[in-house]
């Protein structure tokens, strides 16, 4: 052979004629780093994928469980499939490159789309999105396995296939926490993804012109895919709210994607109500928060004991903030909220501000961006009451502060008369998990005292204290005349009917995490 031409070789055990090519060492080594890119858009893909039906259904665990076991398993159906696609290796791989780019990057636009349709036809887009997506890498690796062993022997090919393949993986299983989610947002992640795709397939087009049959066809449809998703990307904001206004019915005001959660913020036009939402789930509602807050504030509040030294975990919009500082004898708050963007829009956005009259700016309010679990574990200042206004327990990574490990934690830094509350979910919707807390609760507390009202946004809602060794009172006197909560509310709040009344629950722990498992059946997921 005197020239780089197609040479096509008999193969009496191949059902076609494989092409022989003669590849520089330039385009061996454009090959090589398409198997990274190709490795990392892949994983980007299984986390988006995965990231967006947790966001949407909850149960992370069991999300990204089904994501990458289908993804791997589509992978292996795709490796199969490589072998009947036919020899001509350089144009398949582009052209697969090409539907990635296509399917990849619009796959969180699709899913945020059939999420508000039928359970049934968002399980279809999504594992048709999973499987589609995982059999086109699968096809990949051979296909460019068996180009470069035309280079080198079939050993070193499948060594340097599979090296950068698992360097590709790590790179993207990386960047997508800490570069494309906080960045980009999981819309505008995809479609970054499909760009890197749509690049990959343009310079393979370009340097192995010659031994394609469709070039122009192909390059013109690679130039028309890399415009779409650039123009995608630069109305990434826009498709954002279009997809997310299906989740809201009010008005989104403001949202921002952070390293730990989703934050959104709406707008009831009509009665100017606002809603603050954490990756989907409502935390408040303008119109009755007060409701809550009280609730949560004031029965630990009213208790006998010193009452300086207060602990807040969670409660980053500072409402539980606004009620303490009703108590003069208050004279330190610790606020502990993970997320400073969350603290950030507690004191910054007006609507949230005027809502919380300026607490976390109050010089007795000392805001701590750390998680609750690793501050709580610290040596440091005890507490006389410790309130604990944290999300339900929809995930495993929440579900650790509803554990007994985390309540022995924050014991030991209670003073010996010192009481804790915490929200607890609500007893009707999800009643094995409200008792579960309280079960969880009492294997390190000697008391526990269950109470439950009714909130309008959220329906019947529950709460729990626990003490070392004070004593609850039979009646509740409030001092500081809050709006809702009286000697009377507390009173019936502390009875339960026979539909949401105490039943057995098996307690919770970091080892074995029951709540969260509880919680999503108590809901139907």
């Amino acid at each position: 052979m005197t020239d780089n031409s197609v040479v096509p070789v008999d193969n009496q055990n191949a059902h076609h004629q494989e092409k022989i090519i003669d590849i520089s060492q330039r385009q061996s080594g454009i090959l090589l780093a398409s198997i990274l890119i190709v490795a990392l858009c892949g994983i980007a893909y299984q986390l988006i994928i995965g990231t967006v039906s947790s966001y949407l259904l909850g149960n992370s665990v069991y999300q990204f469980s089904l994501t990458i076991g289908t993804f791997m398993f589509a992978m292996g159906i795709g490796s199969y499939l490589s072998k009947l696609i036919g020899q001509d290796h350089i144009h398949n791989f582009i052209l697969i490159e090409v539907v990635i780019s296509l399917v990849g990057g619009a796959c969180s636009m699709l899913l945020f789309i059939a999420f508000p349709l039928t359970n049934a036809i968002y399980s279809v887009v999504m594992y048709g999105l999973i499987i589609i997506i995982g059999a086109l890498v699968g096809m990949e690796i051979p296909i460019l396995t068996t180009i470069l062993s035309q280079k080198q022997s079939m050993r070193d090919s499948i060594a340097n296939v599979m090296s950068l393949d698992y360097i590709g993986a790590l790179i993207g299983s990386i960047s997508f926490p800490l570069l494309l989610l906080p960045h980009l947002g999981l819309i505008r992640s995809s479609f970054a993804i499909g760009l890197a795709n749509i690049l990959t397939a343009l310079i393979n087009i370009v340097f192995f012109k010659k031994y394609l049959r469709h070039y122009k066809l192909l390059l013109t449809t690679a130039w028309l895919i890399l415009i779409a998703l650039i123009i995608f990307m630069v109305m990434g904001t826009r498709l954002t709210s279009f997809a997310e206004s299906h989740l809201y019915f009010d008005q989104i005001i403001y949202q921002k994607q952070t390293p730990y959660q989703k934050l959104t913020l709406t707008r009831s036009n009509s009665t100017r109500d606002y809603r603050l939402f954490i990756d989907g789930h409502i935390q408040f509602s303008s119109r009755d928060e007060y409701r809550y807050h009280e609730a949560l504030v004031h029965p630990v509040m009213s208790i006998e004991g010193k009452k300086e030294n207060i602990l807040i975990l969670g409660g980053g919009d500072g409402l539980a903030a606004r009620e303490l500082l009703k108590y003069s004898d208050v004279k330190h708050i610790d606020l502990v909220d993970i997320d400073p963007e969350m603290t950030r829009m507690g004191k910054e956005l007006p609507m949230l501000a005027m809502l919380n009259k300026e607490s976390l700016h109050n010089e007795k309010v000392f805001v701590h961006n750390d998680d609750a679990f690793n501050f709580i574990n610290q040596p440091g200042r005890l507490y006389d009451r410790v309130i604990v206004d944290m999300p339900d327990p929809h995930n495993e990574a929440i579900n650790k502060l509803y554990s007994k490990e985390f309540y022995k934690m924050i014991a030991r830094r209670m003073t010996a008369d010192g009481v804790l509350v915490s929200q607890s979910s609500s007893p009707f919707f999800t009643r094995r998990t409200y008792w579960g807390i309280e079960k969880t609760l009492a294997t390190v507390f000697d008391k526990t005292e269950s109470f439950q009202i009714t909130v309008p946004s959220f329906g019947v809602w529950g709460f729990h204290m626990a003490t070392k060794e004070n004593a609850f009172p039979t009646e509740y006197i409030f001092g500081n005349e809050p709006i809702w909560v009286s000697k009377e509310v507390m009173q019936g709040a502390r009875n339960f009917s026979s539909d949401i009344a105490k039943i057995d629950v098996p307690e919770n722990s970091i080892m074995e995490p029951k709540l969260y498992h509880l919680y999503l059946e108590d809901l139907g997921h």
